[in-house]
């Protein structure tokens, strides 16, 4: 049975400092996958749900916005 896909969006307007995952990693729930930056504060990016990076969709030195799709899992 395959799971159903998760997205993680950024919860504030922020800049991308790094990328810790890749396509085709496993992640567990809990692990951090990004690390974003706003108002001098580093801010881990937490995945809710375990999964498979199915794709990445900021780089590194990006800004977000509230919302904006950062990574799915499949």
């Amino acid at each position: 049975m395959r799971s159903q896909p998760s997205e993680i969006r950024a919860e504030m307007v922020a800049n991308v400092l790094s990328v810790d995952v890749a396509v085709g990693d496993t992640v567990a729930a809990g692990e951090a996958v990004l690390l974003l930056e706003s108002m001098k504060m580093e801010i881990p990016v937490i995945a809710e749900t375990g999964g498979v990076v199915q794709a990445i969709k900021v780089d590194v030195g990006d800004v977000v916005q509230e919302g904006d799709l950062l990574v799915q899992l499949g």
